[in-house]
């Protein structure tokens, strides 16, 4: 059988409402498939009580909260919804007692038994509802020392403030308001810059594109400079010329040990006194030449007779 459009939207609408309420009441703390007696307490001060939490019977849970809300008479009191299992079977005598779980854990719900009578609660009962003694007190406690640090805070505080009154008397207040005034002098100073800096770099927007470009090539080109050093063989370069250095080494070793021409040069004092001699005689002779050519050099045109040599008498 084919189901029409409408048939299936409202199976769909269906199942979309119980699946809220079963969410609903999921959130809730409600077990909407389990077998469950509501009951109903009445008191003066809840202590912070709020729903969903535990019902308990000597530390066992046997239930939860289900709601709180004031009372619809001008008595002021709260009343507290809770569920139990219907397999736990208590007397109506029985006390419903708030107590504390602990300062994190927040305040549960106790059911204490009478075991002394016989007539048992039913569901839709209203049973005597009871704070557990100190519980106020307690938490007061808890909280007198954080009101004593935050009294203590607090003289500190008015301290401070009355030192910082003192110190801001009449001219630190004016030498303060002229260290603003000064402040504001500053910052639009600092705007004025600022702008006109921006005006120079739109004037010259065209030119600083130009460098950059022009610092691009730059870059580039001392990029390839940078391979081209990274191909040349420096290791070849480098034995080259320790192989030269170590040949200098030994032709300075052979010249030390007067090998060679120029080692016999400087070392052997024989040849340093001929070359010295031969030196002083070709002086010598120049000299001569220059004061004598006569004596070397003789010319005659028609071919007369050499002239005798006379020698000078220095």
């Amino acid at each position: 059988m084919k189901l029409s459009r409408e048939v299936k939207t409202g199976i769909f609408a269906i199942v979309s409402i119980l699946l809220f309420i079963l969410g609903y009441n999921f959130l809730k703390g409600a077990e909407l498939f389990e077998n469950e007696n509501i009951f109903y307490a009445k008191y003066k001060n809840v202590a912070g009580l709020a729903p969903s939490a535990p019902v308990t019977v000597n530390g066992m849970q046997v239930g939860k909260v289900r709601d709180v809300y004031l009372a619809t008479n001008k008595g002021g009191e709260v009343i507290v919804e809770f569920t139990i299992d219907k397999d736990f079977q208590f007397s109506k005598s029985s006390v419903i007692q708030i107590y504390s779980s602990g300062f994190i854990g927040g305040n549960n719900l106790g059911v204490i038994p009478d075991y002394s009578s016989s007539v048992m609660a039913k569901s839709g009962d209203t049973l005597a509802g009871q704070l557990q003694a100190g519980m106020i007190d307690g938490i007061l406690e808890k909280f007198t020392p954080i009101e004593k640090s935050i009294l203590a805070t607090l003289v500190k505080l008015d301290t401070v403030l009355v030192d910082v009154d003192n110190l801001l008397d009449a001219k630190t207040k004016n030498n303060l308001k002229q260290s603003i005034a000064n402040l504001n002098k500053t910052m639009a100073s600092f705007n004025g810059v600022a702008s006109n800096m921006n005006e120079l770099f739109d004037e010259n927007k065209d030119s600083m594109d130009r460098m950059f470009v022009n610092l691009d090539v730059t870059t580039k080109n001392l990029a390839q400079f940078s391979d081209s050093l990274a191909q040349i063989e420096t290791g070849k370069i480098m034995s080259d010329l320790s192989e030269a250095i170590a040949k200098f080494n030994s032709i300075a070793a052979q010249i030390e040990q007067g090998e060679g021409s120029v080692g016999k040069l400087l070392k052997d004092d024989a040849l340093y006194e001929n070359l010295e001699g031969a030196s002083k005689q070709l002086e010598q002779l120049l000299q001569d030449m220059k004061l004598n050519p006569k004596r070397y050099v003789h010319f005659s045109l028609f071919g007369k007779r050499a002239k005798t040599y006379d020698a000078p008498e220095n």
